[in-house]
């Protein structure tokens, strides 16, 4: 029985294993990539478009497959896997790059004087222990230099003079001293906020400051009038009242008067609802004109003027 032709039709069936093209496919199995670059044909692309991605699809796969089985494996209980060589494919940052640090007021002083930072060895020779020990630190060469036998005391200095305790607050204040401008220094380095620039920070905090003292002026009942002001404050700018003029012409009195009574006289004085009298009290207040014609004056003062003095014979407590 004659086979051939049977598994020549398996084998046409069948893909290579290898990958053969034109332009070498780029395998990155660090990436788990593969870039094929390739010229698109037209012609297949336009016959057939899903079966020509698929075969391109299958071409990469393949490749990377050989790629990976190509790589050095270590056993596992899941099985052996394989170390994967470092990325070679350049790929983009995902932020910006990192904005250069502020010089700090010594790198300043420095670079205006033409003063050249010279690096020390963190190790010098001890003569006396004969071996290298550390500049700085912990059993550093500077910790001998700070020991003193014989401390030279003044005079007049206090009877519990302590010149251990002195050397050591000095040693304390200078270490508060670095502390306190290196803290300094993180915070001229911290980012701006939105809408400022590195030359204006001092005017920003500056002009932050007087908003805030602003603020804390007129929360008081005074308005800020009365309070003591700082060495160096400016006097508060606000808005001013706006008063109409003490003296207008006839026609302006007049316009104005007639534009009152026209909002008075809306409804027909024969015809008063309940609307007509709302919207009447809304321009006019009742009360308000009560107040202003009686000049402060009680019920019974009122009483006595519109009676003609006949409530001059009332006491108090009776009707």
């Amino acid at each position: 029985m004659d086979v051939s032709d049977i598994l020549a039709s398996h084998e046409a069936k069948q893909k290579a294993v290898t990958v053969e093209k034109d332009i070498p496919l780029e395998i990155d199995a660090g990436f788990l990539t593969v870039t094929d670059l390739n010229p698109v044909d037209k012609e297949s692309y336009d016959a057939d478009r899903e079966e020509y991605l698929m075969s391109i699809a299958r071409d990469g796969a393949q490749a990377l497959l050989a790629a990976l089985f190509s790589l050095p494996t270590t056993s596992s209980p899941d099985g052996p896997l394989a170390q994967l060589p470092p990325p070679t494919t350049q790929l983009p940052r995902a932020k910006p790059l990192p904005k250069p640090k502020p010089p700090t007021k010594w790198e300043q002083f420095a670079k205006a004087k033409g003063i050249h930072k010279t690096r020390k060895d963190k190790k010098v020779w001890d003569e006396a222990k004969q071996e290298w020990v550390n500049r700085w630190g912990w059993k550093g060469a500077n910790k001998d230099k700070e020991v003193q036998w014989i401390t030279e005391v003044r005079a007049n200095a206090d009877v519990d003079h302590d010149p251990v305790k002195a050397a050591r607050d000095a040693r304390k204040a200078r270490v508060a001293k670095n502390e306190k401008q290196h803290q300094q220094n993180l915070a001229r380095a911290m980012p701006l906020p939105v809408g400022t620039s590195s030359t204006g920070a001092p005017a920003d905090r500056k002009r932050q400051i007087d908003r805030t003292l602003a603020v804390t002026r007129t929360s008081t009942a005074s308005m800020g009038k009365f309070d003591r002001r700082l060495e160096g404050e400016k006097k508060l700018k606000g808005v001013k009242r706006k008063f109409d003029p003490t003296e207008i012409s006839a026609a302006s009195e007049k316009s104005r008067d007639l534009a009152i009574l026209s909002k008075l006289d809306k409804e027909p004085s024969t015809k008063k609802t309940k609307s007509s009298e709302s919207s009447a009290s809304d321009v006019l207040n009742v009360r308000k004109a009560i107040r202003s014609a009686s000049k402060g004056k009680g019920s019974a003062a009122l009483a006595r003027e519109a009676g003609g003095g006949k409530g001059k014979n009332f006491k108090k407590g009776k009707r």
